[in-house]
């Protein structure tokens, strides 16, 4: 193993992810810098999901390295993965999974309260989060009172409310239109400049890329410099690209 430059939060080294025996990376290599915001950027069933999974412990790629901090995450075992997806890392779907039984500042305040906040504490934290997303007044109301515009951002609050080393951010703005978009988009960069958060985020969204600081593409499994998706009247599946090196 060659461990990572130092300036990296994130490293992965030749990732090769297979589903069902079908390719899901096939050797991607990127580095994500302290405090960056990073997009990754390309087409549905590119890889972009994939690649969260690996570099957040969530999936162990068949070949290929992820380290965190110089810690080599790919060795861990299971437990391990999982502490550290709670103590220093963040997640959001594409669709939110809140607990229906917690009101939406209990599921904003939930990993605080894990990390060992007391309820005061996680409460007022998580208040203060909800109300930077619009949605203070929906504090009290559970998960099924709530659209779902307004349930993804709880889930957005509650991914931000630790201020976690790195953020995994997968489509967050999928289900949302797109005046919330643009919101919930401005909170989140500015967010995590002002915290320090690193951001990884897998969009399709060339509003969500114009705020990153940097862009990696993903096709078929691979990085590519460029992707010129065609018309939709064109033949499908055609597409040019060139192979990063």
């Amino acid at each position: 193993m060659v461990a990572p430059p130092d300036n990296d939060v994130l490293w992965a080294r030749a990732l090769h992810v297979e589903h069902n025996g079908s390719p899901a990376l096939s050797g991607v290599s990127l580095g994500v810098r302290e405090g960056e915001i990073l997009a990754v950027g390309g087409p549905r069933g590119s890889g972009k999901t994939t690649l969260l999974h690996c570099l957040s412990g969530q999936l162990l790629p068949q070949r290929g390295e992820v380290w965190f901090n110089s810690t080599p995450v790919h060795t861990m075992g299971r437990l391990t993965r999982e502490r550290l997806r709670r103590d220093r890392f963040g997640w959001i779907d594409p669709v939110p999974t809140l607990i229906p039984e917690l009101n939406a500042w209990e599921n904003t305040a939930l990993p605080l309260m894990l990390r060992g906040w007391t309820r005061r504490d996680a409460k007022t934290a998580a208040l203060e989060w909800l109300t930077r997303l619009d949605i203070g007044d929906c504090a009290r109301k559970r998960p099924h009172r709530l659209l779902q515009s307004e349930r993804q951002r709880v889930a957005v609050a509650r991914a931000l409310a630790p201020a976690p080393s790195v953020l995994f951010a997968d489509e967050p703005t999928a289900p949302l239109h797109r005046a919330d978009q643009a919101h919930v988009l401005r909170t989140l960069t500015s967010a995590a400049r002002s915290h320090g958060i690193t951001v990884v985020l897998a969009t399709q969204d060339p509003a969500a890329t114009a705020l990153a600081d940097r862009t990696v593409s993903l096709l078929d499994g691979r990085r590519v410099n460029t992707v010129h998706l065609p018309p939709v009247a064109e033949a499908e599946g055609r597409a040019a690209c060139s192979l990063s090196v």
